[in-house]
């Protein structure tokens, strides 16, 4: 979502290696809850997936946009679904014309950094008409730690000072910038969700391929590869079930509904 914290993002990658992630963001729409006729904007929209399902829900009396940092994304994305509106925009700037029923976001916001949230947030209220609706998913306190902590020991002991780039808040403090914008929290609760990674033995590999961009910065192909093996053989206990060849990941998802007071 901003060039700080985000990938250089390949989309065929993100949606043949990580499909749960539209996957799961199902449920996020279902909090949604489009009407037909609704205006919604889709921040952090990646390849449309969603952006497509809330399309559908408010039929053609309804107005979808979708909206990602990554240019390579929304191009994707047009090309899956070029009936639909998509757009590359920072989210802390984006400043879009007319006002919207709610805002969308699923797995976008943790990229963000936290000193950017509230910018992120207040852009958000901007957007939204009176009592308008912010419906989000995004990775919480804890999310895929195991790994995280793993990475970030294991580029140590080479000699990497890196931690990683993302914001994963407690219910309190994502609470507390929410209601600085103006925001009433209606629901917002995080929980544990293991996930599978697809991909078999190459499943963790494949995510971090993914998502470990900025954890990797500066190595070559060869030590990003040693690097990999090395997490993997750090988490393997802990994360890899020999029986299914399945990696599962240490998930913790933060979601919740917010009303523009």
């Amino acid at each position: 979502m901003t060039d700080e914290a985000s990938n250089e993002w390949d989309p065929e990658s993100y949606d043949s290696d990580t499909g749960f992630v539209h996957d799961y963001g199902a449920s996020v729409v279902d909090l949604l809850d489009p009407r037909p006729g609704e205006r919604i904007l889709d921040l952090g929209c990646g390849t449309g997936h969603l952006t497509a399902d809330i399309a559908e829900a408010v039929g053609q009396s309804g107005d979808v946009l979708g909206v990602d940092q990554s240019a390579e994304m929304v191009e994707s994305a047009r090309e899956a679904y070029p009936a639909l509106q998509f757009e590359a925009a920072d989210a802390r700037t984006y400043a879009p014309d007319g006002d919207f029923d709610a805002v969308f976001s699923n797995a976008a916001l943790h990229w963000i950094p936290g000193d950017d949230q509230p910018a992120v947030t207040e852009a958000v209220a901007e957007a939204l008409v009176p009592g308008g609706r912010f419906v989000a998913e995004m990775g919480g306190v804890g999310n895929v730690s195991t790994i995280v902590d793993a990475t970030v020991a294991e580029l140590a002991a080479r000699g990497s000072d890196v931690s990683h780039p993302w914001y994963f808040p407690t219910v309190g403090e994502h609470a507390a910038v929410l209601e600085a914008a103006g925001f009433e929290v209606r629901e917002m609760r995080l929980f544990d969700r293991p996930t599978d990674l697809e991909g078999g033995r190459e499943g963790l590999s494949d995510w971090l391929d993914v998502f470990g961009d900025s954890l990797f910065a500066g190595l070559d192909a060869s030590e990003r590869e040693a690097v990999v093996t090395a997490v993997e053989d750090r988490v393997r206990d802990e994360l890899f079930d020999e029986d299914s060849d399945t990696w599962t990941a240490d998930y913790r998802r933060l979601r919740f509904r917010a009303v523009l007071a």
